[in-house]
């Protein structure tokens, strides 16, 4: 009996995923570059399993059933596209490639082109929710070729997590890299969610005070609330481990951030489309301060940079910190869900937004409770263009604003650095600011480089120049926007 996918790549998230198919009753034919993997899989975490090893890429094909459908587990980038070179002589007309990693979405629009124009369907599906994820249900964001999606959704939906109604966390995306460009704007909004809880996580330990037995108790509290999501709940657990002598193994460790690209790629992508994607753009760059380790000692004994202790009642500052992060929170994902509009409008991939958030409630590290509400304010409003317009986002937001206001504010008079929540609150208010500044700086703009500018008292799309100075005259520079 043949199998009825094969997998390349047997790390961490390869073999996971193998053993869940092979849990849900798929034969799944193994195979990985260094062959010594197979081998020491299949007598190892697959050892009485119906897993099927291949030894090499035609062995590989040779036991799958038609049309072969092919998942990569490898590393993004030139790899994959190495993998598809040395599979595709090796295939036949409809049969099917699905790259699971963590791809950048033109790379997986220029593969779907590519691979029809050989008679190929390709996939290109992000898979979220690490290696127990992988293990016992992923999210999974699945673009590319539609064709492929019938002959790869019984697969794909039988691994994925499910909600608590029962509900695959998997669904097809769109077209071309529609699935890619998902699962990186997850991965954007996976950066705020972690860098905003390290800000409420700052303000407590060095601002309030609190010790890591209190601190393990609140996040366990929140989790209980409106946070309520997996990233709180690891938070609470990693604020209650102790290393081997009894003390907080947090603060043993090294507090310089890593990064694998997909928060840096959200950004370029929301500057490239002209969304302002600023609290996941901060949460990118605070990354990127944290690497600065050494700078960051030396500036300190430079500037005597000292925190001054929260004064008042530390009970009323935790429940005003838990509004804030959920406000900034909500923003976060308000900002994600404007960047896929404008993308999915762009490349005309006709997204389903709640649909979106359905994929990443179970499975996936942004899981939260909350992700029910945002499909819930989609499917009352699909052409609902910013969530905190939604009842329930906004009264949450207008009820939380006070305090948001006052945790950030406070943050910056103690000198602890907040700027995630800090740039969401100013998102909002810069967003609900009938009249910006931004009058000034278009006459800024025509002073000095007579780029012009439209007018309150004249229909818009109508431009205008001033000779400022007296001695510019009238010639206008090219009208553009930015």
């Amino acid at each position: 009996m043949k199998g009825d996918i094969g997998v390349i790549g047997l790390a961490v998230m390869g073999q996971n995923l193998i053993l869940n198919m092979n849990d849900k009753g798929f034969k799944v034919v193994a195979f990985n570059r260094t062959t010594s993997k197979v081998d020491d899989f299949l007598n190892g975490p697959a050892k009485g399993s119906n897993v099927i090893g291949a030894h090499s890429l035609e062995e590989l094909v040779s036991k799958l059933e038609s049309p072969r459908k092919i998942m990569l587990m490898v590393r993004a980038g030139a790899v994959v596209d190495e993998f598809i070179e040395k599979l595709v002589p090796l295939l036949d007309k409809g049969d099917i490639i699905i790259d699971g990693g963590n791809a950048n979405y033109p790379d997986s629009t220029r593969r779907t082109r590519e691979l029809a124009e050989k008679g190929i369907r390709f996939v290109g599906a992000g898979v979220s929710g690490g290696e127990e994820g992988a293990r016992h249900g992923p999210s999974i964001m699945p673009g590319g070729n539609e064709e492929a999606w019938p002959h790869v959704k019984p697969i794909l939906q039988a691994i994925a997590a499910k909600t608590p109604q029962g509900e695959p966390c998997c669904d097809w995306v769109g077209r071309e890299g529609a699935g890619h460009f998902v699962k990186m704007v997850h991965n954007g909004i996976e950066y705020g969610d972690m860098q905003l809880i390290c800000e409420a996580y700052q303000f407590m330990k060095d601002g309030l005070g609190l010790n890591h037995d209190e601190m393990h108790e609140i996040f366990k509290l929140w989790n209980t609330t409106e946070l309520d999501s997996y990233l709180i709940q690891i938070t609470a657990d990693i604020l209650g481990f102790k290393d081997e002598n009894g003390a907080p193994l947090v603060e043993k460790i090294l507090d310089t951030a890593g990064q694998k690209g997909t928060g840096k790629w959200t950004g370029i992508n929301a500057l490239d489309l002209g969304i302002p994607l600023t609290l996941i753009s901060e949460a990118v760059f605070a990354r990127c301060v944290s690497a600065f380790k050494d700078q960051r000692v030396a500036a300190a004994k430079l500037f005597e940079s000292r925190v001054t202790p929260v004064e008042g009642s530390k009970t009323e500052w935790v429940e005003a910190l838990r509004e804030a992060l959920l406000a900034s929170k909500i923003i976060s994902y308000a900002q994600g869900f404007m960047l896929i509009r404008e993308a999915s409008e762009v490349n005309d991939w006709a997204l389903n937004y709640g649909n979106t958030a359905l994929l990443w409630r179970e499975g996936c590290i942004i899981r939260s409770a909350f992700l029910g509400n945002i499909r819930d304010a989609y499917e009352a409003d699909p052409d609902l263009v910013f969530l905190g317009a939604d009842n329930y986002f906004r009264n949450i937001l207008e009820n939380c604003m006070s305090a948001w206001r006052k945790v950030v504010a406070k943050s910056i008079e103690a000198g602890i650095p907040m700027p995630c929540m800090a740039s969401a609150l100013t998102f909002l208010d810069g967003y609900t600011t009938e009249r910006l500044p931004a009058n000034l700086l278009q006459a800024q703009r025509d002073y000095f480089g007579a780029h012009t500018y439209e007018r309150t008292d004249k229909p818009r799309g109508e431009f205008f120049h001033t000779n400022w100075t007296g001695k510019g005259g009238d010639t206008a520079s090219t009208t553009y926007d930015v």
